[in-house]
């Protein structure tokens, strides 16, 4: 993008500069951002997110905040919503909390040193059921989020890493709501055996086939085959 800071815009004062900017569309932010070092100061401060937010979601602000270590900030605030909004289903409703739990759940599974998949779930869980939510509606959102984050999932070498520790964690039991969903454990095998298939040596993809074999009765035809 050009830099404008010696034209009109330029001259803008930072509040209409706000203005315009939170006019655009969110995915041009990171090149508005990076037209000189004023507009990237913007991005960097309070002003611009909070404005954001009550543009967007006028009423955030009288929704219930995760009470967990999510970390602060206008800018942390409208990723979650945004996300809430975007990629998690929830029947039309804006939920704060979902697009915290999402971000946290990408952030860690993204680690180098990722926590077992089954603390992780557990957390999640126990912090949907401290915000008021039954244990039935605590292993519903969470098991939307994990579908929508492995979704996410670059298809690189970490993400075929990432899969296979999930399908072998899947085989532990837990009790309800605690134990992993049926549509996550599936999308996990199913993202495995279609887009990594080449990724897999002979005896790890019979060793992962098993595992599914074990799990789901029949499994689909797309799945066969190395």
């Amino acid at each position: 993008m050009t830099d404008r800071s010696d034209g009109p815009i330029g001259r803008l004062p930072e509040h209409l500069l706000v203005e315009i900017f939170t006019h655009l569309p969110v995915c041009e932010w990171v090149q508005v951002a990076c037209v000189n070092k004023q507009w990237a100061n913007i991005f960097q401060g309070d002003c611009l997110w909070q404005t954001a937010i009550a543009r967007n979601w006028p009423s955030a602000g009288l929704r219930k905040r995760w009470p967990g270590p999510i970390p602060r900030g206008s800018a942390r605030r409208f990723q979650a919503l945004y996300v809430s909004e975007n990629f998690v289903p929830s029947g039309g409703e804006i939920d704060e909390l979902v697009g915290h739990t999402y971000l946290y759940l990408k952030e860690q599974l993204e680690r180098p040193a990722m926590p077992p998949s089954s603390i992780l779930h557990g957390t999640i869980i126990d912090q949907f059921i401290a915000c008021g939510k039954t244990g039935e509606q605590a292993h519903d959102l969470a098991s939307k989020i994990w579908l929508a984050v492995i979704d996410s999932l670059e298809e690189n070498e970490q993400t075929f890493l990432l899969l296979k520790r999930l399908a072998r964690e899947g085989e532990f039991f837990l009790p309800f709501p605690y134990s992993r969903s049926y549509k996550v454990l599936w999308r996990v095998f199913d993202k495995l055996f279609t887009d990594f298939r080449d990724c897999f040596s002979g005896p790890d993809y019979h060793d992962a086939l098993s595992t599914a074999k074990s799990r789901f009765q029949p499994v689909p035809s797309t799945w066969l085959g190395h």
